[in-house]
């Protein structure tokens, strides 16, 4: 057996020496976390070791298994085996979270979102937005002729708006997975389904995600709060956030908590990585700026404006925005050293 505590939340782990150097999903934190190498060291006190060889003590090894211990069955294997997939014989997604592209990467981390995974999730939200938006107009059509369904139509646009507010959030979730996939070694967006956590633990995920963006941000929305001047100075503190944010969205998803807006954290990541860092921030916002771009000309009606066109655009703003969070956490994967966040 490898035992390991999860680098996340301490959690300790045993699991069976075909798993070594694998990845899976910490059972307690649900974390995607790496198994250390087996290492194929011999005991000191073992008989290769010893100068004298087998003595009358020692058993031969025919016999050994007659007084083996049952195999336990430890509950960390179901974790990576059962539940989560992460299956070492079978041919799954995992065998391609090398680190390693077949592809020059400018071209390979365009196709992140599109494994059989990553196209499911966008089209099962997409396609859940696009029914329940169909359905709302089939309901607004026969309200028109039969005023009783007003009152459906009232009842089913509010589940509806529910629903979706339940898929933005699920997206999101499924965005800091594939950042914490990507920080990994992960070339291909992972397989998340049936793992996703309770309502609660997404919405939390998003808010410290809303308070990060405020964190930064709040300098100069105070600034303009109390001057209402457009000048150098608000351009600087809106430069300081829009410069920041990464970093900081990076550090709070990769710790999982608060304390990635740790401002000696941050400054010292950035400074050890000053050159790449800003290289990653303007290649991050060129390419997220995409999905704003996209929405703009939709509400300006510069782009067309029917149902399914809609939804098209948007499911290629959130393809985007999945291939933004592989640049996250390939950054991460590439300086980890550097960043130094595990000390």
């Amino acid at each position: 057996m490898i035992r390991f505590q999860c680098k996340n939340c301490g959690q300790k782990i045993a699991v069976q020496e075909k798993f070594s150097g694998k990845k899976g999903r910490c059972p307690n934190c649900k974390n995607i976390i790496a198994v250390p190498e087996l290492e194929h060291t011999v005991p000191p006190g073992s008989p290769e070791n010893s100068p004298y060889g087998l003595t009358l003590l020692d058993i031969p090894e025919k016999d050994k298994s007659a007084i083996q211990p049952a195999k336990e069955e430890d509950a960390s294997d179901k974790y990576f085996e059962e539940m989560y997939g992460y299956r070492v014989s079978s041919k799954t997604v995992e065998t391609e979270q090398t680190g390693k592209r077949k592809l020059p990467w400018i071209i390979d981390i365009f196709l992140y979102p599109a494994s059989k995974a990553g196209l499911t999730t966008l089209g099962i939200i997409t396609g859940i937005q696009l029914l329940l938006t169909l359905i709302v107009k089939l309901f607004g059509t026969l309200a028109m002729a039969f005023p009783p369904f007003l009152a459906f139509l009232a009842i089913f646009a509010i589940c509806g708006f529910l629903i979706k507010i339940v898929l933005y959030l699920y997206f999101y979730w499924y965005f800091c997975e594939c950042v914490q996939d990507s920080a990994l070694g992960g070339i291909r967006a992972p397989e998340t389904m049936g793992i996703a956590p309770g309502l609660g633990e997404i919405a939390w995920q998003l808010l410290r995600a809303v308070i990060c963006l405020c964190f930064f941000l709040a300098p100069a929305l105070i600034y303009f709060r109390y001057t209402r001047n457009i000048d150098l100075i608000l351009w600087s503190l809106l430069g300081y956030a829009v410069f920041f944010f990464p970093m900081g969205l990076l550090a709070i998803i990769m710790f999982d908590s608060f304390t990635g807006l740790n401002p000696i954290v941050l400054v010292g990541s950035i400074l050890s990585t000053f050159l790449q860092y800003l290289g990653l921030v303007l290649f991050y916002y060129a390419l997220c700026n995409a999905p704003v771009l996209i929405i703009v000309l939709l509400q300006r009606g510069i782009l067309p404006h029917s149902s399914i066109l809609f939804f098209f655009f948007k499911l290629i703003s959130m393809y985007i925005m999945l291939i933004g969070s592989h640049i996250l956490g390939r950054f991460y994967w590439r300086y980890q050293e550097k960043l130094n966040w595990e000390v």
